[in-house]
């Protein structure tokens, strides 16, 4: 469901009936929507190189096991995430892999997570024994956060059941405290956010989960081709209730899905992003489904929420119909000061741009230049963020089928597409990239989690992607920067980042939002540090920081091309 938006030439009419207003208002919106207007835009769209892709001289050599006996099983299709965070606090983003694998459970799986320190001077070596972090779990996506607010990150790994909290022990290695915790969800996990939703000052976690499966809920399914293929969530008829854990506060979680009233809604959930949608002051969760309605979990304090997704005109295409959400990122495209949210979905369905509008959401897709663009492919990872300084937001969305199709674009790899890159343009609006992806050769895998950070701290945005059945890819920033940059560390009074805040900078008169967060994409975990582009302006003239609860502080003024660090508590209010 789209809210209705009357303008405001309309409303200020007290003469005119109900009726006619209706039909003024339902004619305005198909105007903002018309298939004519689905034209991409021109302007930009030269072949340009952005990404040089450097996995194998970087030392990142993992490698997706999708299953360790093919089986057409539905997770085999659905694995793998990975997670940006810097474990030992020397400055630099260390990468985690969540493997697949072996499917069946009463067997040992010889595939296990990986864990790579990051060395500083462009390479990574594997650190997964001496830090403990070798979860042999069937593996979906983590999530990272200071749970335990002892300074350090923490990794969350969500499975085909059980899922596994490690804790950082601050000397270089992780403890297993799934069951101490009471984290050990045996679901179908995929993607998980930590968040204080109660604002008590200790991260809570909400997990996603997709389907209730099972070996035997599996059923033969078929490709247009007449192949044997990998059935949809549909046909399995199981949607799942999300989990939702308060930190005590003492090392434990309890389950709060009842209480908090997350079991009034159940879907096939895939992505997650955190964020306060309605201004209210406290954290929101937003859930995508994969073709059941998505969900928003508006909180109303003390620990209850409801799904005002339906109401809010986000659960629902703007042809109301439920997509296959698979990855999501809540941002600020419009640089109004609210969250707006972006979709990737599967192939004859467009990826989705929601407009956020005092908390009602409007279906722009195509008139950004996301509609036909984007119809051709099966997006999972993805990020809004710019990629070449600009002040522009970008859109990054790393491609892979579910289902077999004609035509292939490798014969070989019958499930891999090429990735999409859209350099976005004032309005705002998007005009894809060529060559295909921003990398001088063509890239064609399953692709199916990537994360987003500064991994070689030049100031810019990389990528780390996942591919199903196929080696990893690092996705090195080389584009020609069009401006300069700052990031910020943004952290609470504990020294933990302040996942929810929202930044807002100002260089002259014009002003960009940005959001902490760490869990967006698909299944996976990112850079927290919050970065922006800033074009030719040489001075950032001020920085204002909303901390979750709604309260205020203003920083700066601070010069570009720098990493600053903003303190609750050490700005003026």
């Amino acid at each position: 469901m789209t809210a209705l938006r009357i303008p405001s030439s309309i409303r200020r009419i007290p003469a005119l009936p109900a009726s006619l207003v209706i039909i003024l208002a339902t004619t305005w919106i198909g105007c903002e929507r018309t298939p004519n207007q689905e034209d991409r835009p021109t302007a930009g769209s030269g072949r340009d190189v952005w990404f040089e892709e450097v996995a194998e001289e970087s030392g990142l050599d993992f490698e997706h096991v999708f299953a360790t006996k093919k089986a057409h099983y539905l997770p085999e299709i659905m694995s793998g995430g990975v997670g940006l965070l810097d474990f030992d606090g020397d400055g630099f983003l260390d990468v985690y892999f969540v493997q697949g694998g072996e499917l069946d459970a009463t067997k040992h799986n010889p595939h296990q997570n990986r864990f790579y320190r990051n060395l500083g001077d462009g390479s990574f070596e594997d650190r997964t024994e001496s830090t403990g972090t070798g979860d042999a779990g069937y593996g979906m996506g983590c999530a990272c956060g200071d749970y335990d607010r002892d300074g350090d990150v923490d990794i969350y790994v969500t499975n085909l059941g059980p899922n596994v909290l490690y804790r950082n022990d601050g000397n270089g290695t992780f403890t297993d405290v799934t069951n101490e915790a009471g984290v050990g969800h045996r679901g179908w996990g995929s993607s998980a956010a930590f968040a204080d939703y109660d604002a008590d000052g200790w991260l809570d976690l909400l997990v996603v989960n997709y389907i209730n499966w099972s070996p035997e809920r599996e059923q033969p399914c078929l490709s247009p081709m007449n192949e044997r293929d990998y059935c949809g969530p549909s046909n399995f008829g199981a949607p799942a209730m999300d989990t939702l854990y308060h930190n005590r506060g003492d090392g434990t979680f309890a389950n709060a899905t009842r209480s908090a009233g997350l079991d009034k809604a159940f879907g096939n959930g895939l992505g997650v992003a955190a964020g306060d949608y309605n201004l209210d002051g406290r954290m929101d969760f937003y859930v995508a489904n994969d073709a059941k309605p998505n969900q928003l979990w508006i909180n109303h304090g003390g620990g209850r929420f409801s799904d005002a997704a339906l109401l809010s005109g986000c659960a629902l295409n703007q042809s109301g119909a439920a997509e296959a959400g698979m990855g999501v990122i809540a941002t600020d495209v419009d640089a109004d000061g609210d969250l707006d949210l972006c979709l990737s979905h599967l192939r004859d369905e467009s990826h989705t741009l929601y407009r956020n509008d005092g908390g009602l959401f409007t279906d722009v897709s195509a008139t950004v230049g996301l509609g036909s663009t984007t119809l051709p492919f099966t997006g999972f990872g993805m990020a809004l963020a710019d990629f070449n300084h600009d002040t522009l937001l970008d859109l990054l969305v790393v491609n892979g089928r579910v289902r077999l199709s004609e035509p292939a674009f490798d014969a070989d790899k019958p499930y891999a597409e090429p990735n999409q890159l859209f350099r976005g343009l004032d309005g705002p609006r998007f005009a894809e990239v060529q060559p295909m992806g921003g990398v001088a050769e063509r890239l064609v895998e399953a692709s199916r989690g990537a994360a987003f950070g500064d991994l070689d701290n030049d100031g810019d945005m990389d990528v780390v992607v996942v591919n199903y059945g196929a080696r990893a890819h690092l996705l090195r920033n080389v584009t020609k920067p069009l401006g300069n940059w700052i990031m910020f560390r943004v952290l609470d009074r504990r020294d933990s980042y302040a996942l929810g805040a929202m930044v807002r900078v100002r260089t002259g008169p014009q002003r960009q939002w940005r959001q902490v967060q760490r869990a967006y994409s698909y299944c996976s975990s990112n850079d927290p540090r919050v970065h922006f582009g800033l074009g030719a302006a040489t001075q950032v003239d001020e920085v204002m920081v909303r901390w979750p609860g709604g309260a205020e502080e203003k920083f700066g003024p601070y010069a570009t091309n720098q990493v600053v660090e903003l303190r609750r508590g050490a700005g003026n209010s």
